[in-house]
């Protein structure tokens, strides 16, 4: 967005874009008025991201709509909880989003996909999973993350069933200037990790469990009652949520 708006007044000021038209340009900054949705485009001036689209419950024509409006004020686009039939009519319409299919997300354009020069230069978030289960909602916490600009790293299926699995990777939890811990079933590992480290731990509970785990409100009531200070929580399989406060983490840093 800022970018996008650096181009108009320069376009202004050469001639090249007349007053009455940069007018009507302006009028359009704060939001896209399609109706059905009003599509803020100022929110990446305020937040240093933009709006991110949640795909259920719209159609494939209403994502690609807010899609091409948030692209063409220069902004990233990241689509989230997108199943694949979804997907593909989005994409039959919108060729240029990269459709990550283990996260359940659609993004771009590519030139935002790319590896970020100064990638990691505030630190590196650790992406960690309990069971192999857990990977699609981390998943979406990495694409999140790369696509915020922040350097990731990942570490799967380290569960509390196994602890010497999380143990033998201290070292690596260490560097970590900020942790994602995603985890169903009983939902311990966060207090694991956290007990661990002194960075800052996110913890995701998943759906992923038996009966009893309740489609995932067993894992979120042990993490909001962890012993271990310094985890926060977010909400049952938010994955984007979980790599979007990272990002904010990491970004944060001196």
């Amino acid at each position: 967005m800022e970018s996008q708006l650096k181009k108009l007044l320069l376009q202004h000021r050469t001639g090249r874009l007349k007053t009455p038209k940069l007018i009507r340009h302006l009028r359009e900054l704060p939001y896209r008025d399609l109706k059905f949705a009003k599509v803020d485009l100022h929110r990446s001036l305020r937040r240093n991201f933009p709006e991110v689209i949640y795909a259920k419950g719209k159609t494939a024509a209403q994502v690609v709509a807010v899609a091409e409006a948030l692209r063409e004020a220069g902004n990233p686009v990241l689509v989230t909880k997108v199943p694949g039939e979804t997907a593909d009519g989005i994409q039959k319409r919108a060729p240029w989003l990269t459709y990550f299919p283990g996260a359940q997300l659609l993004a771009g354009p590519a030139g935002f996909l790319k590896p970020k020069k100064r990638s990691g230069k505030n630190g590196i978030c650790l992406v960690v999973t309990a069971g192999t289960s857990d990977i699609p909602v981390a998943e979406e916490a990495v694409v999140t993350l790369q696509l915020m600009g922040c350097g990731v790293k990942r570490l799967f299926d380290v569960g509390v069933a196994g602890l010497h699995r999380i143990l033998d990777k201290r070292r690596l939890l260490r560097q970590a200037k900020a942790i994602i811990v995603v985890a169903g079933m009983d939902g311990a590992l966060p207090s694991v990790v956290s007990g661990l480290v002194a960075a800052p731990v996110i913890a995701v509970p998943t759906s992923v469990g038996y009966g009893a785990s309740f489609e995932g409100v067993a894992p979120l009531l042990t993490m909001l009652n962890g012993c271990s200070p310094g985890v926060g929580v977010v909400n049952i399989d938010n994955g984007f949520g979980a790599g979007y406060l990272a990002a904010q983490i990491l970004r944060s840093a001196p």
